[in-house]
Formats: structure tokens, C-alpha cells, sequence
């Protein structure tokens, strides 16, 4: 088991031999996958790239000013 600290800007290192396992380059997009209590790490794939892009239009409903001072303590 690898282990990592998480910083006070919630960012966390992916260390050396996960990286090069899942074989992590700077720059690639990670996709997390959250089961029961339990995160998946693994390279984000092209498919995967856009079916974010194509979600993100359809969040703008929770976007307005209202939203972000209730949930800003989050």
C-alpha cells in the first residue's frame, strides 16, 4: 500500500510507483470513480474526457450566487 498526505489545498502526490504502474505522465487527466467507500484512480480516457465536457454544460443550475454563499463552508 502507497500512501500520500493531502495538502491544505486538498492536492495530493501520486507517488512514484502508482505513476508508473497506471503509467502517469504530467499533463494526462485522472478519472476517479467513487465505490461504496472506496476511490479508483486511473487514467481518464478521450471517452471519458468528453463525457465531462458534455456534463458540465448541464450543471450551470447550481451556479448562481445563492449556491455558492450556501455552500462555500463545504
Amino acid at each position: 500500500m502507497q500512501t500520500s498526505k493531502v495538502t491544505s489545498k486538498y492536492q495530493a502526490t501520486i507517488p512514484a510507483e502508482i505513476r508508473k504502474k497506471l503509467g502517469i505522465q504530467g499533463g494526462d487527466t485522472l478519472a476517479f470513480e467513487v465505490v461504496n467507500d472506496e476511490v479508483r484512480l486511473r487514467r481518464a480516457t478521450p471517452l471519458d474526457i468528453q463525457y465531462a465536457q458534455a456534463l458540465a454544460g448541464t450543471l450551470n443550475e447550481w451556479s448562481s450566487d445563492n449556491d455558492a454563499e450556501a455552500y462555500c463552508e463545504l
